[in-house]
């Protein structure tokens, strides 16, 4: 008599591989089933409640929200009355000024900050000590004084 040519071993590998395929077999079956492929488009549709949570049932109309106006929607800062232009005015005194560069500084005397100014804000010619009114813009390293006017010398 002759011998089987599979032995235990290659019988027990044969049954692994044979199971595993129809493990495989039946994942892929079950995911077929359960797959949202294929489904309508209002059975994929989800809804926000009133509380924020997300549900399938669509929302009641009846307890919708009144539409809001886009000019009743305020971003940023409020509205403000427009500002005095006596109030923009400012008085300080200057504290150095160099008329070959063109430029100087005007020490302002409710802040007591020092405040650039370029020889074409001026509207008159100024010296160091001398007393001036003057606006401020913003520019790119801070405060520039603009229409610098004289009022006394000193």
């Amino acid at each position: 008599m002759s011998k089987s040519q599979e032995t235990f071993s290659k019988k027990e590998k044969e049954k692994k591989k044979l199971k595993k395929r129809q493990d495989k077999e039946q994942k892929k079956e079950e995911r077929k089933a359960n797959s949202d492929k294929g489904k309508g488009i209002d059975e994929m549709l989800a809804y926000v409640d009133a509380d924020g949570n997300i549900t399938d049932t669509p929302p009641d109309p009846t307890k919708k929200k009144p539409v809001i106006k886009t000019e009743d929607i305020q971003i940023g800062v409020a509205k403000q009355e427009p500002i005095d232009p006596a109030d923009l005015i400012r008085k300080g005194t200057v504290t150095f000024f160099n008329d070959s560069k063109g430029y100087g500084f005007i020490k302002d005397h409710e802040s007591q900050e020092s405040i650039f100014v370029h020889i074409n804000a001026l509207e008159s010619p100024i010296k160091e000590n001398d007393k001036v009114t003057f606006e401020t813009e913003k520019g790119p390293k801070g405060l520039n004084a603009v229409n610098v006017k004289l009022i006394t010398k000193e």
